[in-house]
């Protein structure tokens, strides 16, 4: 009595009989560890609907659901359904200072841990084609959020920095979780007006995050982006364009970023790869809250144990809604590919589309992986019966596996028998 909840991935095995110790009725243990189909599915429905298949094919299979994510879109989702947490929704300040928004983020089963997607606040697909523009827009609303994730106790925060409408270095960010930011004037912030892209210039110094709501958390970033903060690979000339930035805009932003760097004593960490992702966030993680930025599946992977989940696993099956020679950069299959080839265990990605560029992907880690339309149909047809698919293409895995291994325990058993006419 009163010992620690057990974690949902264990209580699902017990409560469908599936318990995770050894049984003459359990055929091979399968760990799922699906991402999302974008538009179509969320990461826990393609789990759930690769099981359905497995099940179809062998009641006795013993399934670990897994749904994951690369730290992006679907991030708090996945993770949520993974650890048996819940979603929490704050009304925060949205990319534009005069905007709000119902922003919602994550707090995993283990009741101490965070997740915050900071495009949920700040990100661009929450903003018409005409009113982007980086010099107005803030990080103010991702910094409410990591407030309002302290404030329920959390100990810990993953923040994946995707999608953002933002390239004000991470200063609003910093202003909404009480950082001391000084102006070129000497007066502080008012913590009421977001700093935004435009006020970038006229900060002068952002003091250490030691004392505020945020500095009893752990924060690490989901970045899989190696730009720094300025100059020709930084955040304003790379990333700047498609949040709406003019020429004359990106020159202006590059300029003050590096001025900020320079202003607040920062320029180590300016330098470092990922500083430039969100606007400059990952460098105002790194530099004022002290944060740790990290490949967004490798976060994952920690946070919803799936190395310890894989444990004595036949094999593990991934998805995600395309594959192809970019899923090599660090997209959540080739993740967990590698992962399942450094504890020599087969794993099997299923995909919505099949494109070039995979030559490579055995030496990661994938065993094979397969194209879940089984005929000529559009986009729409596709995405219609995604779950259906999915679940074909699970049974035919199975089915394929489970042939294999009766073939060669078959071999086995004829080749102990004596031959005819034998001593």
């Amino acid at each position: 009595m009163g010992g620690p909840p057990m974690p949902r991935h264990k209580r699902d095995a017990h409560a469908t009989g599936q318990a995770r110790r050894p049984s003459h009725n359990v055929s091979m243990k399968i760990v799922i560890a699906p991402d999302k189909f974008k538009g179509c599915l969320r990461a826990d429905q393609v789990a759930e609907a690769i099981a359905l298949g497995l099940r179809r094919t062998d009641p006795n299979v013993q399934l670990d659901l897994c749904p994951v994510a690369d730290g992006g879109e679907g991030t708090v989702a996945a993770l949520v359904a993974a650890t048996g947490g819940r979603l929490v929704t704050r009304r925060v300040i949205g990319p534009l200072p005069e905007m709000k928004v119902d922003a919602v983020f994550g707090m995993l089963g283990d009741g101490e841990t965070a997740v915050i997607e900071m495009s949920a606040a700040s990100g661009l697909a929450l903003l018409a084609p005409a009113d982007r523009d980086p010099m107005a827009t803030t990080t103010f609303g991702t910094g409410e959020l990591l407030v309002a994730a302290a404030q329920m106790g959390a100990k810990r925060c993953i923040l994946g920095i995707g999608g953002s409408a933002t390239v004000d270095g991470g200063i609003g960010c910093a202003q909404a979780c009480g950082l001391p930011v000084i102006l070129e004037a000497g007066e502080p912030v008012s913590p009421t007006e977001p700093l935004c892209g435009r006020d970038l210039s006229r900060v002068v110094l952002i003091k250490h995050g030691r004392g505020s709501t945020v500095d009893r958390m752990a924060i690490t970033v989901a970045c899989d982006v190696a730009n720094p903060l300025f100059g020709p690979t930084g955040a304003a000339p790379v990333f700047g364009p498609q949040k709406g930035a003019t020429p004359g805009q990106v020159i202006e932003l590059d300029a003050a970023l590096r001025q900020l760097a320079g202003r607040t004593g920062k320029t180590a960490e300016a330098n470092t790869p990922g500083a430039g992702a969100a606007g400059g966030l990952g460098f105002a993680m790194l530099a004022f809250f002290g944060a740790t930025l990290r490949s967004g599946i490798d976060s994952v992977i920690e946070a919803t144990q799936l190395r310890e989940r894989l444990a004595g696993a036949d094999l593990c099956i991934t998805a995600e809604g395309r594959l192809d020679g970019q899923s090599l950069h660090g997209k959540t299959p080739i993740g967990v590919a590698r992962l399942c080839r450094e504890l020599g265990i087969p794993c099997v990605a299923l995909a919505g589309s099949v494109g070039e560029g995979l030559e490579d992907a055995r030496k990661e880690g994938l065993t094979a992986w397969f194209s879940i339309c089984d005929r000529p149909m559009d986009l729409a047809q596709a995405m219609a019966e995604a779950p259906a698919l999915l679940g074909r293409s699970a049974e035919n895995v199975l089915s394929l596996l489970q042939g294999s291994g009766n073939r060669r325990k078959s071999a086995r058993m004829n080749s102990a028998e004596p031959s005819p006419g034998g001593a």
